[in-house]
């Protein structure tokens, strides 16, 4: 029964031990591929992309409330999750600094026509109601706010990468598991090799020998 046990315990660990080593694997497979598709897409971080530089432009530009970067990659290549997200926070601030401080929920979806009332119009500019819209003259359809359609650009873009860090922190995590996992399997390893081999062993020449009593003869 003992036997049996110990070679459960051994079996498990070394289980263990294979779902470490393929959660490793894993890990550093979607790393690696994560950081090839952003590589890819050849982006670089533009000039402005310090925290200095960009503290200075939303000054000018008004934005006083707005979070701003404290990483760096003016004229880096991004290639990793960490430099994919640092890009994607200042494109926020770029998208603030174009459309005047607000938002995509700011903004009506249309542009306004001269005379609108401020009653018709939204926060941020534009107008929801197509009756105080801008028509175009070929389509006769209302024009829409070209400022607002900026957010639909930088939302899809910054998602992405924001995607890629999330997905190249998933990986660490993996990578991270893995490597738990492998020193349990180890451990639990051990642990049934000792519990179940050595410790009766020792206890049997720790114990004291057996004497057998003479019988007494008169």
């Amino acid at each position: 029964m003992k036997k049996f046990f110990q070679m459960g315990g051994v079996i498990a660990g070394a289980f263990l031990v294979l779902f470490g080593i393929g959660a490793i694997v894993i890990g550093f497979t979607g790393k690696a591929e994560v950081r090839d598709n952003i590589a890819r897409e050849a982006i670089v971080g533009t000039p402005d992309m310090t925290p200095s530089t960009i503290k200075s432009e939303a000054a000018k530009a008004g934005l006083t409330n707005v979070d701003l970067p404290s990483c760096s990659v003016a004229g880096k290549t991004i290639d990793t999750g960490d430099e994919a997200k640092c890009f994607a926070s200042y494109m926020r601030i770029h998208t603030l600094e174009a459309t005047g401080g607000f938002t995509y929920s700011q903004m009506g979806r249309l542009a306004e026509k001269p005379g609108t009332p401020k009653s018709e119009l939204a926060i941020g500019g534009g107008t929801n109601n197509p009756d105080w819209a801008l028509v175009d003259l070929k389509t006769k359809q209302p024009v829409t706010n070209h400022a607002r359609d900026i957010w639909v650009t930088e939302t899809a873009l910054t998602t992405a990468l924001n995607t890629s860090f999330f997905a190249e922190q998933v990986s660490l995590f993996s990578i991270v598991i893995g490597i738990a996992l492998m020193l349990v399997g180890f451990g639990l390893g051990i642990l049934a090799f000792v519990a179940f081999r050595l410790v009766p062993q020792r206890e049997a020449k720790r114990a004291p020998a057996r004497t057998t009593a003479k019988p007494v003869t008169t």
